[in-house]
């Protein structure tokens, strides 16, 4: 295992009716940004539930909504500029991993003197941010408990990632409760987020990390495992899935060992060219991923074909074939088609996202930093 340090400060109030104290984890006199999504939290009785428990802990707090999947800058500017004409002085994010991810930008824009959008395009350092909390209400990203977001720009098409030590949130509560009216996609969306995530964590080159790796292994297999139940509406199966996908993501199955996340660059541009949703855009390159890099990769993916998927006999390469397969078939379970052509994508997106990434200066990618402009194009050709 490589060096490290560890720390996540992150407090998590977990299971049923944990809203009602979100009071007490934010301080007195505290002027609070109610920030939401596209108003579900009306409908499905959170947005009550948190204006009971604003309230009734006596603080001030003023809503902004429509914050949408894949936040975009021009609307998070919008709230930077309430915010801050109410002197709100902390946010509190309720929603999925996109309305998490804005609040972030939200908390480090509000204070910032210069152009914000240098903060993400530019890597400007965050030196101060507005403390933010988060109710979560749809399992996927892990936002809720690490340091990152990952924030579009209409204008120029882009969607890119940053982060900061100081974004990680106060206090996140997990209430499965909160995911009763998720429609199917979303679930399904959330489900394949959380997979992949551990994925670019776990299928890298071997290291000596025999913990991490088994950690790793129990969210996939809990994600496998509890998956129709949580498609099917099962409150215990939405539980396992909510904690799982925090801990796909938290820092604590990284550290240590080499990470990829070339599947999550690549479909960041497809998202941004294309708008398909960001799992189902991670669903669409994977199988490019694991075909190009899969020399490199093939310890690792034969420890997966036998620890995560039972396949431990028999020729090695129809292993790692049946791994991928299974992997696909998984997606497919939950409705989330894997290889552009369950998303009919042409041939020439090859050459736009690879394009992209270069003229950005995004590569080269990869645990290894040797995917370049030509291997990303022979992954997208290859996600078939």
């Amino acid at each position: 295992m490589d060096n490290f340090t560890f720390h996540n400060p992150v407090k998590i109030l977990f299971g049923a009716g944990q809203i009602a104290h979100i009071g007490r984890e934010i301080p007195a006199g505290a002027r609070v940004l109610f920030a939401f999504g596209g108003g579900s939290i009306k409908a499905n009785g959170v947005h009550a539930q948190v204006t009971a428990a604003l309230t009734g802990a006596g603080l001030a707090f003023a809503e902004f909504g429509g914050i949408e999947p894949n936040p975009r800058y021009e609307t998070l500017m919008t709230a930077v500029e309430l915010a801050r004409a109410e002197r709100l002085d902390f946010v509190l994010a309720v929603g999925g991993g996109s309305v998490a991810d804005g609040c972030k930008f939200i908390a480090a824009a509000i204070p910032f003197a210069g152009e914000p959008w240098d903060l993400v395009a530019r890597g400007e350092a965050v030196k101060t941010a507005v403390p933010l909390g988060v109710v979560l209400t749809l399992p996927a990203t892990g936002s809720e408990m690490n340091a990152y977001a990952v924030i579009s720009r209409a204008a120029t098409g882009e969607k890119l990632g940053f982060g900061s030590p100081k974004l990680m949130p106060k206090f996140s509560v997990l209430d499965p409760d909160t995911t009763a009216s998720l429609p199917p996609r979303q679930v399904g969306n959330g489900i394949v987020d959380a997979f992949v995530h551990v994925l670019e964590q776990y299928l890298t080159v071997p290291a000596a990390a025999p913990m991490q790796d088994r950690m790793a292994e129990a969210v996939l297999a809990t994600l496998i495992e509890v998956a129709p139940g949580a498609m099917a509406g099962d409150r215990d199966a939405r539980a396992a899935l909510m904690w799982a996908a925090t801990m796909a993501l938290n820092g604590l199955l990284a550290v240590g060992v080499p990470q990829d996340w070339t599947t999550h660059m690549l479909g960041h541009e497809i998202t941004a060219l294309t708008g398909i949703d960001h799992a189902r855009t991670l669903a669409c390159v994977w199988p490019g991923v694991v075909a190009v890099q899969r020399q490199g990769k093939r310890a690792k993916l034969l420890q997966f074909a036998a620890r995560v998927w039972g396949l431990a006999e028999g020729d090695e390469e129809a292993r790692i074939d049946a791994a991928i397969a299974r992997t696909r078939g998984f997606f497919a379970a939950v409705g989330v088609p894997s290889g552009r052509g369950g998303y009919d994508l042409p041939d020439s997106l090859a050459g736009q996202v690879a394009a992209r990434l270069e003229a950005r200066g995004g590569l080269p990618l990869g645990e290894g930093g040797a995917i370049d402009a030509a291997t990303v194009r022979r992954i997208v050709l290859a996600a078939v």
